[in-house]
């Protein structure tokens, strides 16, 4: 195989941005490659331009300003990206503009690694890109890009001229101009979609404080899908289980891990939250997976969960994935780091356990949508009972509060041989049954069938039974008695006779 000489990749490379003579055996024709690399698959202008935030902060730049103004000529956005980064050399400019022309190329120590980012994020979005940049307060250099005239057939020149003045530290400012490719009518609208997205994507850095992104001089906040920093009347996400980690093998010979984390969100304290807040606070259509590289999200959907489909109670909980640029073999990442494309051996090493969580927690979803419905159908024999609180003996309590009691009847998982379980928190007694226990099967379900005025009569005096011996017993306990033994001994004993019934 005939390697290209060094002068002979120059001749390639300049004929590729722009000379429009070219000889059979070129390898790309300047005015249809120009144009081929405005299609390279950049979903939207955050995702673009994106590739600029990338940059920046391998630059080391800890502020990033991003700003939107219309053009006077055309009326098109003009955008431009300011870093306070390590800036770049006369050499490094000049190869900014260039596809491949990266000092890092396949490099796994952080974002970029192809050196294709720049220059095709900007041109899937503008007509012309200017770059400028500058190191340790020296003079400034400048490169262009004008697709019009590459088209035109005009010799592009990428030597960097340097500018007049003088500048203050280092950075780098990348313009893009004559921005036909932006469907946004409104640069309000066009501002809040960056806000959202750039937020989501970066909101790792964000958060922690390593990065200040502005848009139009304005902060960009962290969005977190997983909703772990959310709080809402008072409540959070939280985590499912402690994060799990995979070790697979690099491409290098060595070993990385991936970390995958679930989250559960709290169904009792938002279902109630009506559809705008739902679709605001990102629960109603935010489900899903978010895929992380190097601590920036690079996809997001239904990603890894085998033969599990999508459902509508997958909206209350989340999977966030973490890994390593040295582990792009196994995501199959694209040049434009949108999108992911598995190995067989990721699928086979996460799918089957992913696949098994998800419904796992579809289920637990599931259970409290039913302990939704549940605690709704108490409310009156609730409301009956705090009414005839008054008349009964006074408990006393050590915490804070005087007065009538209030009453909750919920369901969930306890040891086998208890029956339900109670406990007074701040003036409410919190009635808890068993849904393991054979007393949940043999007297709720049958009277969940029932849905004539006699069922719901019948349900009441049940649940006043067991509220009242719940209030029975702490009465006693609060005079000093123990009936621990009482309720653990009935409770089985109802129980032997249920199951020999």
């Amino acid at each position: 195989m005939q390697l290209l000489s060094v002068q002979a990749f120059e001749q390639v490379m300049g004929v590729a941005m722009g000379q429009q003579t070219h000889r059979k055996d070129d390898l790309l024709v300047s005015s249809n490659f120009i144009r081929a690399i405005r299609e390279s698959g950049y979903v939207s202008l955050s995702t673009a331009l994106a590739e600029l935030v990338d940059n920046s902060l391998q630059a080391e730049a800890t502020e990033v300003a991003i700003t939107v103004v219309r053009s006077k000529s055309d009326g098109d956005p003009e955008i431009c990206v300011e870093d306070n980064g390590r800036g770049m050399s006369r050499s490094e400019i000049e190869a900014c503009l260039r596809f491949g022309g990266s000092s890092r190329f396949d490099e796994r120590r952080s974002f970029g690694r192809f050196g294709m980012g720049l220059p095709a994020a900007s041109l899937s979005q503008a007509r012309r890109i200017e770059v400028t940049a500058w190191q340790n307060s020296r003079s400034a250099y400048q490169v262009f890009l004008d697709v019009d005239a590459v088209v035109a057939g005009a010799p592009v020149d990428l030597r960097a001229r340097r500018l007049s003045g003088s500048t203050e530290g280092s950075g780098c400012r990348v313009v893009w101009r004559n921005c036909d490719r932006i469907e946004y009518r409104r640069l309000a609208w066009l501002e809040r979609a960056l806000r959202r997205d750039l937020g989501r994507l970066y909101r790792r850095f964000l958060s922690s404080g390593g990065l200040t992104l502005t848009i139009n001089g304005k902060r960009v906040d962290p969005i977190d899908p997983t909703l772990l920093t959310a709080k809402v009347e008072g409540r959070s996400a939280r985590l499912a289980f402690e994060p799990i980690r995979y070790e697979l093998a690099t491409s290098a010979g060595k070993t990385a891990f991936v970390s995958v984390r679930f989250v559960m969100l709290p169904v009792q304290h938002w279902h109630h939250l009506d559809n705008v807040t739902k679709r605001r606070m990102g629960i109603v259509g935010g489900a899903g997976v978010s895929i992380l590289r190097a601590g920036r999200e690079i996809a997001s959907g239904w990603h890894l969960m085998g033969a599990k489909r999508k459902e509508n109670y997958d909206d209350w909980w989340r999977c966030e994935i973490d890994f390593d640029p040295v582990l792009d073999e196994h995501f199959g990442i694209t040049v434009n780091k949108q999108g992911i494309r598995p190995s067989q051996e990721l699928q086979e090493a996460l799918g089957p356990e992913l696949e098994s969580i998800a419904r796992l927690l579809n289920a637990r979803v599931r259970q409290a949508f039913e302990e939704v419905k549940f605690q709704a159908a108490t409310e009156t024999s609730c409301r009956i009972a705090e009414a005839a609180d008054a008349d009964l003996p006074v408990i006393r309590s050590t915490g804070k509060g005087s007065g009538a009691l209030s009453y909750r009847i919920g369901s969930e998982q306890l040891p086998i041989e208890t029956m339900f379980s109670s406990a007074l928190k701040r003036r409410t007694l919190d009635v808890t049954l068993n849904i393991d226990h054979p007393a949940f099967a043999a007297l709720y379900r049958p009277l969940q069938a029932l849905s004539d005025e006699a069922g719901k009569d019948l349900r009441t005096a049940l649940e006043l039974f067991l509220l009242s011996f719940a209030r029975t017993t702490t009465l006693l306990v609060s005079d000093g008695h123990d009936c621990d033994d009482l309720l653990r001994l009935w409770s089985k004993t109802y129980g032997r006779m249920l199951q020999k019934s």
